[in-house]
């Protein structure tokens, strides 16, 4: 059996390099990024990262790039990847949704909702629980740095699928009504041991895709599309494969994962099991067209860059850099192996908020000479022409996604 090519294109959620010099410069711990050093990303950098991060003369393919997007966020910054230019600003809620937005959401649904601010996860949670668990009403919220509505609810509260009726009828009125934000987000969450977890029913939905890109493209071309972690809630395009472990009984323990989060909370483990999986099914199981694999890190972001944890952001940075020579084992001769960031993230005094700023995009064929032409004015969709070549549907990709200008 002979397989097509795959692509392995990982994101590691909001390490820019601006962002990725602040944390540098703001650590006194040893940071160890060997792979990703082998791969560029010293070669990108000119700050207080610079002499933290060796150079590599030898590096196939190392750039910085800047999304052409208005926005940055995560959902606008994947599907800039595979080819999505967003013109469009978003908005924020420092004071919460609008009184008639919230009414009607509640005329909807047929319950009150709680809460109605700005506030990190785990803090309107917390904030908000005890009185959840005694109305029944849902915990609204603003996120402080994505333009997104969060609903938080108990699943001893309310049942998994009414929470995802609740999701989608608030993300219907948004639409309706105006409302500029990317996503809605039901969070779900148990207690344990008095302590809340997040489970895996999340549920998002998010803005309707109105360009076709590389998803469509390659799958039309019988390649297989696999999306790992989140991605496919952020692009929201179909792929073929949906990724998401959460249950620790599906890591392998001879590859050794190693939790940074003190109370195990980390997601990149799992992230980076589905992927080893992902990669296992494109050698043995029949692909003649190839694979490609999209992957979202988000520990990077969601765990550690909202709450500003420099040390924990390096350190979950150095597990994904430690567990890349077991990933680049499972790409054969030729493959691609692409790895950037979405956005960045920049840490002022009360939280991590996203920024536009460059970003690092590393990429290597395996066992032969880097042959991918980038574009010629960088920016985030270039991660989908390098993996569009691969494939044999560069033309296709730039006319069909209009990124010609880019060439």
């Amino acid at each position: 059996m002979k397989n097509g090519p795959t692509v392995l294109l990982i994101v590691l959620d909001s390490v820019g390099r601006n962002t990725l010099e602040y944390l540098l410069g703001k650590t006194r711990m040893r940071v160890a990024l060997p792979n990703l050093e082998r791969m560029g990303l010293g070669n990108i950098l000119s700050g207080k990262g610079s002499g933290r991060v060796r150079k590599h003369p030898h590096a196939p393919f190392a750039a910085a790039v800047l999304q052409a997007s208005a926005y940055p966020d995560s959902t606008i910054g994947h599907r800039e990847m595979v080819g999505v230019i967003d013109p469009r600003t978003y908005d924020l809620f420092p004071d919460g949704f609008p009184g008639a937005f919230v009414a009607a959401i509640e005329r909807e649904i047929g319950r009150a909702l709680l809460f109605n601010r700005m506030a990190g996860g785990m803090e309107a949670i917390e904030a908000n629980r005890e009185e959840h668990e005694r109305t029944g009403s849902p915990i609204l919220y603003a996120s402080k740095c994505d333009p997104v509505l969060q609903l938080a609810m108990s699943e001893a509260v309310i049942p998994v699928p009414e929470q995802h009726r609740i999701v989608d009828a608030a993300f219907a009125l948004a639409m309706r009504l105006g409302v500029r934000i990317t996503r809605v987000i039901g969070r779900s969450y148990v207690m344990r041991g008095g302590a809340v977890f997040r489970t895996p029913n999340r549920h998002d939905r998010t803005l309707p895709l109105e360009r076709t890109t590389l998803v469509e493209i390659a799958r039309g071309r019988g390649i297989r599309t696999v999306s790992v972690g989140k991605t496919a809630d952020l692009v929201g395009a179909v792929f073929d494969d949906l990724i998401k472990l959460t249950d620790p009984a599906t890591l392998d323990p001879s590859i050794g994962y190693r939790f940074v989060d003190p109370r195990r909370r980390d997601t990149n483990p799992y992230s980076l099991q589905g992927t080893i999986n992902a990669l296992t099914a494109a050698r043995t199981v029949s692909r003649p067209k190839g694979t490609f694999i999209f992957v979202n890190l988000v520990d990077t972001d969601s765990l550690f860059g909202h709450a500003r944890d420099v040390d924990g952001a390096l350190r979950s940075l150095g597990e994904v850099d430690r567990m890349l020579p077991r990933l680049r084992e499972g790409l054969s001769l030729g493959d691609l192996l692409i790895i950037t960031a979405d956005h960045g993230m920049e840490h002022r005094p009360d939280y991590g908020y996203h920024s536009v700023e460059p970003v690092p995009m590393l990429a290597e064929r395996i066992g032969v000479p880097f042959d991918c032409r980038p574009f010629r004015r960088q920016t985030l969709a270039s991660a989908g022409f390098l993996a569009a070549q691969v494939f044999g549907c560069a033309d296709e990709y730039v006319k069909v996604c209009g990124l010609d200008r880019f060439l």
